[in-house]
C-alpha cells in the first residue's frame, strides 16, 4: 500500500493532526447558523473557496507553474474534485440548513465514513480488519446516541424534508471526494493539490453564485458576510481540507474517514463551552463510544521506511 512509504514519525503526526479536522469543521456549523440573512449559500461558498484557493495558489505558485502542463491535462479531474468537495460539500450544506434540523443533518452525514470505508475496501483495495469494522459500528452508534440525546426512540420521529436530500448528496459527494483523491494520485504536494482543487471548485460555483446575486432577495455583502468568508476559508477550509488530504496519503482513506464521527462530539463540547448549552450524560456515553470506535479503526502497526 502507498502509505507504507512514509516514516514512523510522519504517520504519527498524521494520526495526531487528523483529530483537529472535525474541530475545525465545527466552525463551519457556527458559520452556517449565522449565514441566513447575511450571505447566500453559493456566495458564501464562492468567497470561502475563492479566498482559500488564492492563498494556497500564492504560497504554491512555483510548484503549480512547474506542473502547469500536467494540471492542464488533468483539469477535468480537478473540476470533478472541486465540484464534490467545494460545491456540493459546501453550498449544499448551507442550503440544507434552511429547511432541515441538526439532528437529521448529523444522522445523514454520519453515513459518509461508512461509504468511504466500504469504497476503500471494494474500490481501492485497502485492508479493513474485523477490529476496524467493529470500530466503525461503535463510532456510528456513538454519533446516533449523541444526536438523539440518549433517547433512541427519537429515531422513529425522523422525517425527511428537502434539506435532508441536500445532505444525502453531500455525504455521497464527500465519500467520492475522499476516494477519488486516492484513485487519482498526483505528484503535487498536498498544499498545491488543494490549491488546484479549489480552482476547480470555484469554476463550478461561480455560475450559481452569480445567479444568487442576481436574485431580488439576496442579502447584500457586508462586513459580517466577509467575516464569515474569511473564517470559513481559513479553518474549515484551508486547514481542515489540507490536513485531511495529507493524512489520507499517509494513513489511507478508510482510517482517516472514521474521525469524521468526532464531529457531533466536538460540536457538543463547543456548544457547552462557548454557548453555555448543557453537557448531558448522553454526550459522555456517546463520546466514549465514538472515541473507542475511532481508536479501534486508527490502531495499526506503524511501518517504518
Amino acid at each position: 500500500m502507498p502509505n507504507k512509504v512514509y516514516s514512523v514519525r510522519t504517520r504519527r503526526w498524521a494520526m495526531v493532526l487528523i483529530w483537529l479536522v472535525p474541530l475545525f469543521w465545527t466552525v463551519n456549523i457556527v458559520a452556517s447558523r449565522q449565514a441566513p440573512g447575511v450571505v447566500s449559500p453559493h456566495v458564501l461558498a464562492l468567497g470561502r473557496w475563492g479566498l482559500a484557493g488564492s492563498l494556497l495558489a500564492l504560497f504554491n505558485a512555483r510548484e503549480l507553474w512547474q506542473h502547469r502542463i500536467e494540471l492542464w491535462q488533468q483539469r477535468w479531474r480537478y473540476v470533478v474534485l472541486g465540484a464534490c468537495g467545494m460545491w456540493i460539500c459546501g453550498a449544499w450544506v448551507y442550503l440544507a440548513g434552511q429547511s432541515t434540523v441538526s439532528m437529521n443533518i448529523s444522522l445523514i452525514y454520519a453515513s459518509a465514513p461508512v461509504l468511504i470505508a466500504i469504497g476503500s475496501v471494494l474500490w481501492l483495495g485497502e485492508h479493513f480488519s474485523v477490529r476496524q469494522r467493529w470500530g466503525v459500528a461503535l463510532a456510528m452508534s456513538g454519533v446516533v446516541h449523541v444526536v438523539v440525546q440518549g433517547q433512541w426512540v427519537h429515531l422513529s420521529a425522523v422525517k425527511l424534508v428537502p434539506g435532508d436530500l441536500w445532505i444525502v448528496g453531500a455525504a455521497i459527494s464527500w465519500a467520492a471526494y475522499a476516494l477519488l483523491q486516492r484513485r487519482w494520485p498526483s505528484a503535487l504536494s498536498s498544499s498545491a493539490q488543494l490549491a488546484a482543487i479549489c480552482m476547480g471548485g470555484v469554476v463550478v460555483i461561480v455560475p450559481f453564485a452569480v445567479w444568487e446575486l442576481a436574485a431580488p432577495h439576496t442579502p447584500e455583502l457586508g462586513p459580517r458576510a466577509l467575516g464569515l468568508m474569511v473564517l470559513t476559508a481559513l479553518l474549515p477550509g484551508v486547514m481542515a481540507y489540507w490536513i485531511y488530504g495529507w493524512a489520507q496519503k499517509v494513513l489511507g482513506a478508510s482510517r482517516v474517514a472514521v474521525t469524521l464521527y468526532l464531529g457531533p462530539l466536538y460540536t457538543a463540547v463547543v456548544a457547552w463551552g462557548l454557548l453555555n448549552e448543557p453537557l448531558g450524560w448522553f454526550h459522555l456515553v456517546g463520546g466514549a463510544l465514538i472515541l473507542s470506535g475511532v481508536a479501534l479503526v486508527m490502531m495499526a502497526k506503524v511501518q517504518p521506511t
